[in-house]
């Protein structure tokens, strides 16, 4: 029987694994705060204490981290502990959920290949609330031989596992673009929402019109929301934007592709941390904008 790992309970990993339990799996976690892996092991499953156990222990080991380097402290240590895959048993699979450059992607699947382990690029996309419902999209490339052990947990993490080439590298350039448009929407719905403040329109019956008008977006109907409730809670913060639009414009500059859009939004979520919002929601983006009296928490 295949067993499956889980790697990185935090708002994206800890759905998943639910979406894997539920599904019937008997999941396997391991997450830097012992607590949380406890915590998840209550109703069903088994925490590890190192990353070389867990590896040992699965056929599938997903990470859900937040980036290349920890996906390469994830596999191969951080210098202090080592990582899962040393452990892993040959033929097993790495599933990266990570958004990375493509061909930092391209160079690990070669990598774990030499130690004899299979790869799948999984990037994925939707949020916490898909992610506890398995409504979440992956955007997959990887061998035939990596999909036929990892495509049922994939299959039970998300709605829509799309197939994107047979070697790593696509699902990361599709993710990749996706962060793109997602980056450049939060950016005009801020510069909008900042825009209608200033101009004194109510900002509740703003959204009520924009969210039922040809203008909207599903970034302008989410992220909005948070700024009417004035919750910066990070669900996706600043800094994660300025990660993945940065890998955006690595990407192109390595081609000479102008993205004029893409330059905007990151300088604009520069300022944004640069100015102290760096750990809040994205949706923060909007306080770079002078002049305007953002709406206060409900009540006060």
């Amino acid at each position: 029987m295949t067993t499956v790992g889980l790697i990185g309970l935090g708002a994206m990993g800890s759905g998943m694994a639910q979406s894997l339990r539920r599904a019937g799996h008997s999941v396997q976690v391991f997450d830097v705060r012992r607590e949380v892996a406890e915590a998840f092991t209550h109703a069903g499953g088994t925490a590890h204490d190192t990353l070389a156990s867990l590896g040992a222990a699965c056929d599938v080991v997903v990470s859900v981290v937040v980036n290349a380097a920890q996906t390469e402290a994830v596999l191969f240590g951080d210098g202090q502990t080592p990582g899962c895959a040393a452990s892993m048993k040959p033929g097993s699979v790495f599933v990266m959920c990570s958004t990375v450059d493509p061909n930092w992607s391209v160079a690990l699947e070669a990598r774990l290949e030499a130690m004899g382990l299979r790869y799948v690029d999984a990037p994925i996309s939707g949020g916490a609330a898909k992610a506890a419902s398995g409504q979440m999209t992956m955007m997959t490339a990887g061998k035939p031989e990596a999909y036929a052990v990892a495509e049922p947990f994939l299959n039970a993490m998300a709605a829509k596992v799309y197939k994107l080439g047979d070697s790593a590298g696509a699902g990361s350039k599709v993710k990749i673009i996706n962060q793109l448009l997602a980056g450049v929407h939060i950016a005009a719905a801020a510069e909008a929402m900042a825009l209608g403040l200033r101009e004194g329109v109510d900002a509740a019956a703003l959204y009520e019109v924009i969210t039922n008008s040809a203008g909207n977006s599903w970034m302008f109907e989410n992220r909005m929301a948070h700024v009417l409730a004035a919750d910066y809670t990070p669900l996706s913060a600043v800094d994660i934007f300025v990660k993945d639009l940065g890998i955006v414009l690595d990407m192109a500059r390595a081609s000479k592709f102008p993205l004029p859009l893409s330059s905007t939004a990151h300088q604009m979520f520069m300022q944004a941390s640069t100015a102290g919002f760096a750990k809040e929601d994205d949706s923060a983006v909007i306080k770079i904008f002078p002049g305007i009296e953002l709406p206060g928490p409900k009540g006060s």
